[in-house]
């Protein structure tokens, strides 16, 4: 190569480094697209079980379904067919997104986190009948003292990894902000990055974000593929943090929380998301389930 074609070279070179992707990509560019998720807490209060939780939300128009397991092992504790509930899923048109666990697989207690284990692999079988591909890994179960471990979590979010390429359902690392044990999504970054695997997920929330003392800039460091769902709710200032508990949740965008800020991020990620409404607000619960689930819809697509 002659002088000048260095420098063209050099020149060019710079100038990928430092354009927007899609000024380089142009409509190849990926652009997130969005699913919109029902997680039953939100209308668990009513207490109506999970069949009736699948036909509500698609009646509401929901993509998909977040479910919790002592729902679905309430439900074939009286009988029910995991196959029967697979048809119904099939027959809504949705799907089973995720469901919520308590499997302790982080605890330090070597027999309690065996059982753990075995627990968390027995409710992925489970799930993979349903079609279900995720399942949360919360740190349930871990005590405050002594502090989290975050290299050993990540050795045992490793191992939860393993069982969930061998299931073929994917825990989702979550964080929980009232927990005292893993609450910060600095923590669930360095877990994540501990367990040094392709396949880590994060499993963030609005409220969790909130009070952990996360604040929301830190999403700015991860990468599309990094988050598949995100928990979507809302906060008021007006109530000192520390008191704040799970009820104190109500619909996205009807409060403090900026909602809009992190939307433009999961926009930014690309890939697809699962933004799932997790609510507990004991006023919602004494309400129509089907009129809280458009609701939470409605205000969802409207922050989209």
């Amino acid at each position: 190569m002659n002088r000048r074609n260095v420098l063209q070279t050099l020149g060019a070179a710079s100038m990928a480094a430092v354009l927007p992707v899609d000024m380089l990509a142009g409509s190849a560019l990926k652009k997130t697209k969005f699913r919109f998720c029902l997680n039953t807490s939100t209308i668990s209060g009513q207490k109506l079980g999970i069949v009736k939780y699948i036909e509500i939300a698609a009646a509401a128009g929901y993509d998909g379904i977040e479910i919790w397991l002592p729902d679905l092992n309430a439900y074939l504790k009286d009988g029910g067919s995991i196959t029967a509930l697979a048809q119904k899923v099939k027959d809504a048109g949705i799907t089973v997104e995720d469901a919520i666990a308590f499997a302790p697989w982080m605890v330090e207690d070597d027999a309690q986190r065996a059982g753990g284990f075995k627990q968390l692999e027995e409710e992925m079988n489970l799930l993979a009948q349903l079609g279900c591909r995720r399942i949360a890994a919360p740190p349930a179960g871990v005590k405050k003292d002594p502090p989290l471990d975050l290299f050993k979590a990540g050795e045992r979010y490793k191992q939860a990894l393993d069982l969930g390429r061998k299931t073929g359902v994917m825990p989702q690392l979550e964080f929980w902000g009232a927990s005292g044990t893993l609450f910060h999504l600095g923590q669930a970054l360095a877990v994540a990055a501990a367990a040094n695997d392709p396949d880590a997920r994060l499993l963030p929330d609005i409220y969790h974000l909130f009070r952990g003392g996360s604040g929301f800039d830190g999403l700015r460091l991860l990468r599309g593929e990094t988050v598949e769902i995100f928990h979507f709710n809302d906060f008021v200032n007006s109530k000192p943090v520390a008191e704040q508990t799970d009820a104190d949740r109500i619909y996205p965008g009807d409060g403090d929380a900026p909602i809009e800020g992190v939307v433009q991020l999961l926009k930014e990620m690309g890939g697809t998301k699962v933004i799932s409404l997790e609510l507990f607000n004991r006023d919602y619960w004494k309400q129509d389930a089907l009129l809280v689930a458009k609701t939470g819809l409605q205000k969802m697509r409207a922050l989209v």
